[in-house]
C-alpha cells in the first residue's frame, strides 16, 4: 500500500500569478500534507540533467541546491 507523505511544490516561479494561485489552492486543499519547503525554477537543474548529476553535487551552493537540503530536514522532521 502506497502512503503519502507530503505534497511537494516544484518548479514554483513566485513571479507568476499562476504559480501562486495554484500553491495558494493546494495548500487550501491539502493543509497540514503540503511540504512548507517550495523547490523554484532555477537555471540550474536543466543544466544538472545535462550534467548527469544532482543539483547538490553539481551546484550545491545554488537556491535549488539549499532547497532540496531544507527539504530533507523537513522530512526527517515529520
Amino acid at each position: 500500500e502506497l502512503e503519502l507523505d507530503g505534497i511537494l511544490a516544484t518548479m514554483y516561479d513566485s513571479r507568476t500569478v499562476h504559480s501562486r494561485e495554484v500553491l495558494a489552492r493546494v495548500v487550501e486543499a491539502f493543509d497540514e500534507h503540503v511540504y512548507h519547503t517550495v523547490i523554484g525554477r532555477t537555471v540550474r537543474f536543466p543544466e544538472t540533467t545535462v550534467a548527469g548529476e544532482p543539483i547538490t553535487t553539481y551546484a550545491s551552493n545554488s537556491v535549488g541546491a539549499a532547497a532540496y537540503r531544507q527539504l530533507a530536514r523537513e522530512v526527517l522532521a515529520r
